[in-house]
């Protein structure tokens, strides 16, 4: 069943968070009506750092809006509401994405995740994911009735404000009439002075006592505007005082969340980067503060127009109220001002990258009326550390020189989102600051300063906001991609909030550990490592049993990063990193089908083969060797069972024939472990069709096809099965052994490629392994040798040993 369909069978509140994820970003009725074509498209593949990907997003809305016209005019009928309704949605499409039509493929793929993941927890009955939606929409619940709290408290105090402003005007109209009956008073009294006009005298008494009343009255009208000014600041210092932690919930706890969440995701943890929500609300606030800070601004007028002292004990909160809001402004401002995309982590010198800047509030205070200018710099750890500590001076210096680092922040109309988008940043230099101790370069941690300056209300107010990106390493060659990667993780994954640039514990727990190794290999190849697997990584780092419990074990970043595994020239990072990019490049789709075990030790493996009928097999990765895989099988050999391994294939190996092609070549490889199913049922889809029927012809020539043998055995079951410990058949090469030897092992067998010719060798593809080890005794091949005649790719080797006369 398409996913569409599973999420209209959605209930509740599952149904509900479904339908909140499309609005008139991504309308639901487009979903619906292209729903097929949605789920045809290949959103994941598209990967916002390629050349082409504007490109191609374009053409990806350019179909969709094309399939919402064509749908739409099918329609008639009583379906005539709705096909205007689809042909105003195109249109809306157009204008939203047009200008960046990435941010449609973040979109969707943002959807369909959300959607996946409620169909499946809903089908697996995940009461905790629907908890979890269900404590989300109460979270937003909670906030939208903080708001109306607040927006009913501001409505009250400029009601109140303008109650007052009305008193205030009648006062002053009533003290203009007091004033004129005064000046008429003093002219009365100097007419009167050395007469006895008893008629006079009784108009100046009547005039003396109208002018008390009204003195009495102004007086009584100055007491009750300076109780309304009272009454109106203490209601905004109660309206700030909520507005304040409403504030601090989305400002320090929301979106500090989402940048934990985004830092996170650098490790391959699921990431919703959408900040509509968070835009929505901060734009709230900077509503309800613009609405405050005005009021307050008013009431300074007032005053200042009908000066009124207030009495002790009272205290005139006038001041603080300014201060306070002008305060959460400039928080507000300077906190909202994110990456919303975050540069790469492991920066490559020279290599072209991308960033994006974002301020929440820029549209709802009209930054963009006067488009804010953003420059990005590249500076170092003690830098960082300098800055937070308030050094203005080290906002121009900078540890490298960036490309194209300045962009005008753009705003978008229909979203209402003001950002930049930096595209074609390159780092052209880096300056290297002094290592502590024994600290290696790929240790060195720099971070991408992005800084600006802009006004509001009409230059009134200033401000100069910066953020840092996340740590980056930055790398000149490819072959430090695997050691830098290893900091940003680590990085990543025990940061802690509020903490000192960039410092992380030395040591964490096994867990927390086992949590940053899972996370990356789900994110690269498709699939979690099982408990199983992770107790094998354990036993790996901690030296241990994989049956033995490791949870209270501390894993030291030396130790995971920096210590060689016993007896070999490499770190756990580094095979586990090699591994990693194996199974990515080569083994995705039988590791996400759960067909290799992988994280498995050889003695486990002979272990469990040797319960199993002949022909049974498994794949793990190789011990000895960085990035390898082996294929364990057991034999039934003279009425006992004996378990071989094949010589670990590499990336090498795989560019040349696939793990599954390979295994379709064996027919010694039967049933696969622990499913015991055959190989055509679990590796058959991966298999490549055979030429053998149609042989391709290009230009009069017919090509070759290469096949994987086992040197000295002939290619059906009851001949494999004649091998023994003790009368080996099977040599293996060694590809670290400096003369390019065979070994002789008990338990390895290795295989073959074919044609048969010396000379159709990829000679730059061989002999680069210098990290592997085989763990067992290494002898001559002489005696072998003649079961060899001409070794292919299926394996690699420094020279040619043979004693073939056609060697050269």
């Amino acid at each position: 069943m398409a996913l569409w369909a599973k999420s209209q069978t959605l209930t509740d509140d599952a149904l509900r968070h479904m339908q909140s994820l499309y609005g008139h970003h991504f309308p639901i009725e487009v979903r619906h009506i292209l729903a097929e074509w949605i789920e045809e498209q290949k959103w994941y593949d598209l990967d916002e750092e390629m050349s082409c990907a504007e490109d191609m997003a374009r053409q990806i809305l350019n179909e969709m809006i094309q399939l919402i016209n064509q749908r739409s005019n099918g329609l008639s009928g009583d379906m005539f509401v709705y096909k205007l309704k689809l042909q105003e949605q195109a249109l809306h499409l157009q204008e939203v994405y047009s200008n960046n039509p990435l941010e449609l493929i973040r979109v969707v793929k943002k959807c369909l995740n959300t959607e996946k993941t409620l169909v499946e927890q809903c089908e697996q009955g995940g009461s905790l994911v629907l908890n979890g939606i269900t404590a989300q929409a109460e979270k937003e619940r909670q906030i939208a009735a903080k708001f109306d709290f607040l927006h009913k408290c501001t409505q009250e105090t400029d009601s109140d404000l303008r109650n007052s402003q009305h008193e205030q005007e009648t006062f002053i109209l009533k003290y203009q009439d007091s004033a004129k009956v005064k000046a008429q008073l003093d002219q009365f009294e100097m007419e009167i002075q050395g007469t006895a006009n008893a008629q006079k005298v009784e108009h100046y008494n009547q005039m003396k006592k109208r002018k008390e009343a009204m003195d009495k009255e102004l007086g009584n009208l100055a007491q009750k505007i300076l109780r309304l000014r009272l009454t109106l600041a203490d209601k905004h210092n109660e309206t700030f005082h909520h507005l304040s932690a409403l504030q601090t919930q989305i400002t320090d706890q929301e979106l500090i969340d989402w940048k934990r969440q985004q830092q996170l995701a650098g490790n391959g943890a699921s990431f919703d980067a959408n900040l509509d929500l968070l835009q929505k609300w901060c734009e709230g606030l900077a509503e309800i503060i613009s609405k405050n800070r005005q009021q307050i601004k008013k009431v300074e007028l007032l005053r200042a127009q009908l000066p009124i002292e207030v009495p002790p004990p009272h205290i005139d909160l006038l001041p603080t109220l300014n201060t306070t809001i002008t305060g959460l402004l400039s928080s507000l401002v300077t906190s909202t001002f994110i990456i919303e995309k975050q540069p790469p982590q492991v920066l490559k010198k020279e290599s072209r990258f991308s960033a994006t800047v974002r301020l929440l509030v820029g549209g709802q205070l009209n930054v963009h009326m006067n488009p804010p200018q953003v420059k990005a710099t590249l500076i170092s750890e003690s830098q960082a550390k300098s800055l937070l500590k308030n050094d203005k001076n080290l906002k121009a210096e900078m540890s490298g020189d960036i490309l194209n680092n300045q962009g005008t922040m753009e705003y978008q109309q229909p979203t209402g989102t003001l950002s930049v988008n930096f595209r074609n940043m390159q780092l052209k230099r880096v300056k290297r600051g002094d290592r502590r101790g024994n600290e290696c370069v790929m240790e060195e941690k720099f971070s991408v300063l992005f800084q600006s300056n802009f006004s509001v209300g009409g230059g009134e107010l200033v401000f100069q906001v910066w953020t840092l990106s996340l740590p980056v390493v930055v790398t000149v060659h490819g072959n430090q991609e695997c050691n830098a990667l290893a900091t940003v993780l680590w990085d990543n994954q025990f940061a802690e909030s509020g903490r000192v640039p960039f410092t992380v514990p030395e040591s964490v727990t096994w867990p927390q550990l086992a949590d940053m190794l899972n996370y990356k290999f789900m994110s690269a190849t498709g699939r979690p490592l099982t408990p199983d697997n992770l107790n094998y990584l354990a036993s790996k780092l901690f030296q241990g049993q994989p049956n033995q419990s490791f949870t209270s074990c501390v894993a030291s970043w030396t130790t995971f990063y920096k210590d060689t595994l016993p007896g070999r020239t490499f770190t756990f990072w580094e095979w586990f990193y090699a591994i990693l990019k194996l199974t990515r490049e080569h083994l995705k789709g039988p590791w996400c089908d759960g067909l290799i075990i992988g994280f498995i030790s050889k003695n486990d493996t002979e272990a469990k083969l040797s319960q199993q009928c002949g022909g049974t097999f498994l794949l793990r990765y190789s011990d000895s060797m960085l990035g390898g895989i082996t294929i364990g099988w057991v034999t039934d050999a003279s009425g006992s069972r004996q378990v071989w391994n094949l010589a670990p294939f590499s990336s090498k190996d795989f560019v040349i024939r696939s793990l599954a092609d390979r295994i379709q070549d064996l027919p010694q490889l039967v049933y696969l472990h622990p499913t015991m199913a055959p190989k055509a049922d679990t590796f058959g889809k991966y298999w490549t069709k055979s030429q053998e029927d149609n042989p391709k012809v290009v230009d009069g020539y017919i090509g070759t096809e290469l096949v994987t043998r086992l040197p000295g055995m002939e290619t059906n079951t009851s001949s494999a099965q004649q091998m023994t410990y003790e009368n080996p058949q099977t040599p293996i090469h060694n590809p670290a052994s400096p003369s390019g030897g065979f070994v002789n092992s008990p338990g390895y067998a290795t295989s073959e490629m074919g044609p048969d010719n010396p000379n159709d060798m990829d000679l730059e593809s061989i002999g680069n392994l210098t990290d592997y080890n085989m763990p067992d005794d290494i002898i001559t091949g002489e005696a072998l040798n003649q079961l060899i005649q001409n070794v292919g790719g299926g394996f690699n080797f420094d020279q040619p040993t043979l004693d073939d006369p056609n060697s050269q």
